[in-house]
């Protein structure tokens, strides 16, 4: 069974014998869980914002990461800086990343983002080519993407979902940005957020959305009259626009 190709993706094995140690001190999750499969993660800024997100998937006495292609050069550059004297290795590989729903092939592993982003294999074979409409997916199970919801320097990975994605652990410890996170986490009620919104009108990615005039978020992802958004909640009442298109946040 071949997956479709993810086109937009680079693959690194990440080498050594302090490969785990390396990560744990520097991600958003545990690198332990690594022992049980693949996880989501993500790099922060020491001020708690959102640099990239990944998924490390264990393969023998490796770890592959696997990146969005545009993030792809500053996330190794950055994990470099940090590698100091650990023994740890980041290397290129040319390995293809396809994608699938259904039955997966031998060697996939399931997405652990959620059970609807289907398998994920790491292949010499790129695949075949997209059919799959991954964004009405994501828009209908509030999953942010790299490059649109998700924007580096930026983003606050809780207002953005990545606890319910299974991409923070706040039991682990110390990582890059993890006192903000967790000061996010327990000392305050998120005012911001993504969120799914239905969309009556026309109106493109990035358009304002405003509320009785005042600005209440942005208009992001849309497939079909539902799309994701960033909004601040306070503002997010009732009837609001984008644009000419009438907007209303969808709270199930």
């Amino acid at each position: 069974m071949t997956g479709e190709r993810a086109e937009d993706r680079k693959v690194f094995r990440i080498t050594g014998t302090d490969r785990e140690s390396f990560l744990q001190g520097l991600v958003s999750n545990d690198a332990r869980r690594l022992a049980e499969g693949p996880i989501y993660a993500a790099l922060l800024s020491p001020q708690g914002k959102y640099l990239a997100d990944f998924l490390l998937i264990p393969q023998g006495d490796a770890v592959l990461l696997d990146v969005k292609d545009a993030l792809a050069e500053a996330l190794v550059r950055r994990l470099t800086m940090y590698r100091l004297r650990a023994d740890v290795q980041i290397t290129p590989t040319a390995l293809h990343v396809q994608r699938g729903l259904g039955p997966a092939p031998a060697d996939a592993v399931a997405d652990p983002r959620h059970p609807a982003l289907g398998w994920r294999l790491y292949s010499d074979d790129p695949g075949s080519d997209p059919v799959i409409d991954w964004d009405a997916i994501r828009v209908e199970h509030l999953i942010p993407e790299t490059g649109a919801e998700l924007v580096p320097d930026d983003s606050y990975i809780l207002e953005v979902g990545f606890e319910r994605l299974h991409g923070v652990d706040f039991r682990k410890g110390c990582y890059v940005g993890q006192e903000v996170t967790a000061r996010m986490k327990h000392k305050t009620e998120l005012r911001k957020g993504l969120a799914r919104v239905a969309v009556e009108g026309a109106a493109a990615p990035g358009t304002p959305i405003l509320s009785d005039g005042k600005e209440a978020g942005t208009l992001y992802t849309r497939a079909g009259d539902h799309a994701l958004a960033y909004l601040r909640f306070d503002r997010a009442e009732g009837a609001m626009t984008a644009g000419d298109a009438r907007v209303v946040w969808l709270r199930d």
